[in-house]
């Protein structure tokens, strides 16, 4: 599958807030997000009313950006929440929060999604035993996520292992340190502010016209 290759800090840039895109350097000074504050491009000392399809364009361009996601993907993501029973707006956010990708994450194993998306490529994550070199392969609860063999023997395995420990870990996801590996406990949460930072019912919307 396809994925953005540009500068993510210019996607930060464009939204007006950090989106956390390069894991720790996003907490320091060395974040362009810091020096740079103000939207890419030529500055216009206009001033312009965002309309609500606009606003509704920016929460979606948010989502999409901080899972590292396409606009097809995207929608295939938006069209399979739909159709599933409940409330779409937290369907959605469960499918992207079951990625493997950002289960990974999650688990602390990457400092960022892209980090994470890298090692899945190269075959250093394994779910359930087995070697899964696909970012997008959604967990169910039970769904096992640890390191292969080839992970285990990796540089970046022992510089993860010592950080792993401090990082804060969702509730619906139960992680042992030692053994460097974690399970799907529970269905992931949809509380905006804890596991994301876009409102998925705003997105709902701008597909649904």
């Amino acid at each position: 599958m396809a994925r953005y290759t540009g500068p993510v800090c210019r996607l930060c840039r464009r939204q007006g807030e950090k989106l956390y895109l390069k894991g720790d350097r996003c907490y320091t000074q060395k974040c362009s997000f810091e020096k740079r504050p103000h939207p890419p491009g030529p500055r216009s000392t206009r001033r312009r009313k965002i309309s609500d399809r606009g606003l509704q364009l920016r929460e979606k361009q948010r989502a999409r950006a901080t899972y590292g996601l396409l606009e097809r993907q995207f929608v295939r993501y938006y069209n399979e929440a739909v159709r599933q029973p409940g409330v779409s707006g937290a369907n959605l956010v469960r499918i992207l929060e079951s990625r493997l990708d950002n289960v990974v994450y999650r688990t602390g194993f990457a400092n960022s999604r892209n980090q994470a998306r890298q090692m899945v490529r190269h075959g250093l994550i394994a779910l359930n035993g087995k070697k899964a070199d696909i970012p997008s392969i959604m967990l169910r609860e039970g769904d096992a996520v640890a390191f292969t063999e080839r992970g285990q023997r990796s540089e970046l395995f022992a510089i993860l292992k010592e950080g792993v420990a401090s990082k804060t870990i969702p509730d619906w996801l139960n992680l042992d340190v030692s053994a460097m590996s974690a399970n799907v406990g529970a269905p992931p949460l949809v509380a905006r502010g804890e596991t994301h930072n876009f409102n998925e019912n705003v997105i709902i919307e701008y597909y649904s016209r």
